[in-house]
């Protein structure tokens, strides 16, 4: 038995494609157009490339992207200005702050003061408690791309058994609690938690989010399962050269899942497909006009 592969690129931009129509939609009946803006802290190269493939889609969707560049040594209260600007600027409707900030700036007071209804990637407390209580708030992109991608591949997902493997604030709780809407039984483990290997093998569906490079092995996962790997690791070979990889040991899951995101081009690219999701999402609800179908 070898895996069906989740094709993320390809679900990603049917999306984007999606996303484009509604935003045509909204300039036409409601003259609406939806902005993003992104705040990008010093020069580190990954976030650079990140937020230029951010500007790159939202432009492509026919929404407005405003870039804000700071310098690394930008104060923390001249960020928390801008974000505060931000705020009240009409035409902007989602605001992310790329992380991670530099270490002098303290990256929770920045995000709460992003107000709750701009905030698109679900990070607020605000929206994190809408989140655990069944209201209607703002969600993480990374694990709303994951429940997009199972309700697609698996349909009903009620009563199927899960395991998160990760604790994060920005994938692994928020995940655990989308599958909990889903009327999953959930279980949140970790690379602590004892007898591992057990847990995700009685898991009808993994979801993988640790940070460790192929932490969760091939033979744990139970035939037939999906399996949701959303770490992105470059590990060196032995011949000096580097390759990504995720937080499950793909070669020998493949052969006993049901279903398998790749790494790369399986959840990557549903994170910013979902991020200007939330932006239309944003501007509908500030606007109190219907989202298009």
């Amino acid at each position: 038995m070898t895996a069906s592969i989740i094709d993320g690129k390809m679900f990603a931009k049917n999306l984007k494609e999606e996303i484009a129509r509604k935003v045509e939609t909204l300039k036409i009946n409601h003259n609406l157009t939806p902005g993003l803006a992104v705040i990008l802290v010093g020069t580190d190269p990954a976030s650079q490339v990140y937020v230029r493939n951010k500007n790159k889609s939202t432009n492509a969707a026919g929404m407005n992207s405003f870039e804000y560049l700071m310098d690394d040594n930008v104060s923390e209260e001249d960020l928390i200005t801008k974000v505060k600007e931000l705020n009240k600027d009409p035409i902007v409707h989602g605001i992310l702050v790329q992380l991670p900030l530099p270490k002098h700036i303290n990256e929770a007071a920045v995000i709460e003061t992003i107000t709750p209804e701009k905030d698109v990637d679900g990070f607020h407390v605000i929206n994190s408690g809408l989140l655990a209580t069944g209201g209607k708030g703002m969600v993480p992109c990374t694990p709303q791309g994951c429940i997009m991608m199972l309700k697609n591949h698996l349909g009903n997902l009620s009563g199927l058994d899960a395991v998160v493997v990760g604790r994060s604030n920005i994938v692994g709780k928020p995940m655990a609690q989308l599958l909990l809407n889903e009327s999953c039984t959930v279980t949140i483990a970790h690379s602590r938690t004892k007898n591992l290997a057990e847990v995700v093998g009685r898991s009808d569906i993994v979801v993988a989010a640790v940070g460790v490079p192929e932490l969760v092995k091939g033979d744990w996962i139970k035939k037939g399962a999906t399996v949701i790997d959303v770490g992105i690791n470059r590990i060196e070979m032995e011949d000096g050269k580097t390759r990504l990889v995720g937080d499950v040991e793909f070669k020998a899951a493949v052969q006993r899942a049901g279903a398998i995101t790749p790494v790369p081009g399986g959840v990557g690219p549903m994170t910013i497909a979902v991020l200007l999701q939330n932006t239309v999402t944003a501007a509908c609800r500030l606007l109190g006009v219907n989202e298009p179908e």
